[in-house]
C-alpha cells in the first residue's frame, strides 16, 4: 500500500524544476503566496511530493514519511476552486501537513502505528482532530513514520524504526536517531517536507523528537486536544500535537485542532480553556516573566549541552526575564517511573482493546498483535516485544495495584510542579529539553537518558520545546513547562524566545560527525 501510494502521487509531479521553492518557508509566508496569486495549493503538494522524493526517499534518503496521500492533489486543486470562487476559510485554506501513522485519517491510507499487523487499517475515518484541520483547509500530505506502536513495543527499541517505514534519520546528521515515537514528523518538518505536521506524546514522543531535530513541538495538556481514533497507549497521558519550524505556526495549528469531543471524556473542560493561541505572539514579551531554573547537583560535571544552555540563560535575561534559580528541589524517586510504567502496560492492554473494536482490521486484541509479530520475522529483527508481553498479562484497570500506581503518579507529579510554580511565583519552568541526538545503535537500542518529558508527561501538563542552539552541529532545544491549561502563556514564552535568539538553521544531511574533516584529522595520528 505505501508503495503503491508513493508511486501514484510521484507519477503526478511534473518532471520539470518546480518554480516554487517550499524550502523553510512558514505557514504566514506561504498563506501571503496563496493569497497573492504568486502559488497555488496544487503547486504546493507538488513542489512538496517532490521534495520527498528527493531527500526522503533518494538523497539523504530520511524516511520520514511512511506513505503519502494520493488524494492530495485532487484536495489541493478543490482548495484552489474554493479559494477562487469564496476567498480562503483562514491561515491553513490548502497549506500541505503530515500527520504522524497512529492518528486516522479519511483518506485512502492505513493508519498502522508502523506495524504489518495493521496493514489493512483503512478506516475512512477522520480522527477530531485532523477533521478540525481538514476543514479549516489543511491539506494531508501524507502520513508521517514513527517508532513502531508509539515506541511502547519493546523495552530494547530503537527510536525511529518501524516495520513498514523502516529507520528514520536525523536530517541534521544521518547517522543519530530522530528520537521517538514522532520521529517521522520531527525529521520531515526540519526537513521541508511539509508546512508543518501533527505528532503525539505518551511521555517524551512530541518534546524529544521536537528538540533533537530542532523544530517547535508542543505536548499540550492532557484533555485539550481529543484522541478520538488515534491507535493508543495510555488514556491517562496520550496527547495529539503540533510540530512545526516556528512558534507562530505551532499555535496556529493547535487553534484548530483543541476543544472538546464528547467521544472522549477527558476533553470535557477543552472548549473552556481553548483559545486563539496565535493572536497573543504579536505582544509577547519576556520582560518581567519568572522563570523558574532547577539548579545541577554541585558535585555534576557540566556539559555541552549545559553550555548552551548557559548562554540562553544570558539571552533570556538580556530579554528581560527573571531567572529564578531551584537549589531545593528533588527529582522523582525512581519507584515514580516503576509506577508510571504500570499505568502504561495496564491502559495499553485495555485502550488497544477498546480501540480494535472500532475498526475493521483483522487484529481485535493485543494478544492477535503478539502472535503476528512472532510470526513476523520482519517486526522482530531488531527487537522484541517485552512490553508488549508485560501488558498482556495484566489484570484490568480494575486492578487495586494500577489504580494505586494511577492515583499516586498523577497527585506526586502534579504536587511537585504546582509546589515549584507556587512557591517561586513562575510563569513557567525552563530546562534543557534534551541531550543532542544519539548514535543509532542496534545492539543496546535507545541509550537517551534526559527526564525532562517525565513530570509534565505524567502530570498531564503542557510542555513547549523550543530551538536553543548546536553541540557540534546537533541541535538542543529549551523546554517551557507550565500548569494545566498554559499553553497560550507557554507559546507566547517560546515565541518571544525564539524572536530573541533566532538560532535555528535548517539542516545540512551530514553523513557522519565522524567523516567531517576536524573530527577525522584528530581521530588521525599526529
Amino acid at each position: 500500500m505505501r508503495l503503491i501510494a508513493f508511486a501514484f502521487a510521484v507519477a503526478l509531479v511534473s518532471t520539470a524544476a518546480q518554480a516554487y521553492d517550499v524550502a523553510e518557508k512558514d505557514i504566514a509566508t506561504l498563506d501571503a503566496d496563496l493569497a497573492a496569486g504568486r502559488v497555488t495549493s496544487e503547486e504546493l503538494v507538488r513542489a512538496y511530493l517532490k521534495r520527498i522524493d528527493e531527500i526522503d526517499r533518494g538523497g539523504p534518503a530520511l524516511h520520514s514519511v511512511l506513505a503519502v496521500n494520493p488524494d492530495a492533489i485532487a484536495q489541493a486543486r478543490a482548495l484552489d476552486a474554493e479559494r477562487k470562487a469564496k476567498g480562503p476559510r483562514g491561515p491553513l485554506h490548502g497549506i500541505p501537513i503530515l500527520v504522524k501513522d497512529n492518528v486516522e485519517t479519511a483518506d485512502a491510507m492505513p493508519t498502522t502505528a508502523g506495524s504489518l499487523a495493521l496493514m489493512d487499517n483503512v478506516s475512512h475515518r477522520d480522527a477530531p482532530a485532523i477533521a478540525r484541520l481538514r476543514a479549516a483547509g489543511a491539506i494531508i500530505l501524507g502520513k508521517a513514520n514513527l517508532s513502531e506502536w508509539a515506541n511502547i513495543r519493546s523495552s530494547h527499541s530503537i527510536s525511529g524504526w518501524s516495520g513498514i517505514g523502516g529507520l528514520v534519520k536525523n536530517p541534521y546528521v544521518l547517522d543519530r536517531s530522530a528520537c521517538g515515537s514522532s520521529s517521522g514528523s520531527g525529521a520531515a518538518v526540519a526537513a521541508s517536507l511539509a508546512a508543518a505536521a501533527i505528532g503525539s506524546e505518551t511521555d517524551g514522543s512530541l518534546v524529544c523528537p521536537g528538540s533533537i531535530n530542532g523544530v517547535v513541538s508542543l505536548k499540550p495538556t492532557v484533555g485539550l486536544v481529543p484522541r478520538t481514533h488515534v491507535i493508543p497507549i495510555s488514556h491517562s497521558q496520550d496527547t495529539l500535537g503540533p510540530m512545526a519550524r516556528d512558534v507562530a505556526d505551532a499555535a496556529l495549528l493547535l487553534s484548530v485542532m483543541a476543544g472538546s469531543d464528547p467521544a472522549d471524556a477527558a476533553t470535557a473542560d477543552a472548549d473552556m480553556h481553548k483559545t486563539d493561541y496565535h493572536a497573543p505572539l504579536a505582544t509577547a514579551s519576556l520582560k518581567g516573566k519568572r522563570l523558574g531554573v532547577v539548579m545541577p547537583a554541585p558535585d555534576s560535571v557540566p556539559s555541552d549541552t549545559d553550555a548552551v544552555f548557559a548562554s540562553t540563560l544570558t539571552a533570556l535575561r538580556g530579554a528581560g526575564a527573571e531567572i529564578v534559580e531551584i537549589k531545593d528541589f528533588a527529582p522523582p524517586p525512581p519507584e515514580e517511573q516503576a509506577n508510571e510504567l504500570t499505568v502504561l502496560q495496564v491502559e495499553l492492554k485495555s485502550d488497544m482493546n477498546a480501540y480494535l473494536a472500532t475498526t475493521n482490521a483483522k487484529m481485535r486484541t493485543l494478544s492477535d498483535i503478539i502472535a503476528f509479530d512472532r510470526a513476523s520475522p520482519r517486526e522482530t529483527a531488531l527487537f522484541g516485544q517485552d512490553l508488549f508481553e508485560a501488558a498482556d498479562a495484566t489484570k484490568g484497570v480494575a486492578d487495586p495495584a494500577y489504580i494505586k500506581a494511577r492515583d499516586g503518579l498523577k497527585s506526586s507529579s502534579r504536587a511537585a510542579l504546582d509546589g515549584l510554580f507556587a512557591k517561586y511565583k513562575l510563569d513557567a519552568l525552563i530546562r534543557a529539553t534534551d541531550e543532542p541526538s544519539f548514535r543509532i545503535d542496534t545492539i543496546k537500542g535507545d541509550n537517551d537518558t534526559s527526564t525532562a518529558s517525565f513530570l509534565p508527561a505524567t502530570a498531564g501538563y503542557p510542555h513547549l520545546t523550543v530551538p536553543m542552539g548546536y553541540v557540534r552541529g546537533l541541535p538542543v532545544g529549551m523546554s517551557f513547562a507550565g500548569p494545566a491549561w498554559s499553553e497560550s502563556a507557554l507559546l507566547s514564552l517560546g515565541y518571544a524566545f525564539e524572536q530573541a535568539t533566532h538560532v535555528r538553521h535548517p539542516p545540512q544531511f551530514i553523513k557522519s560527525l565522524e567523516d567531517e574533516p576536524d573530527t577525522r584529522r584528530a581521530f588521525a595520528p599526529e
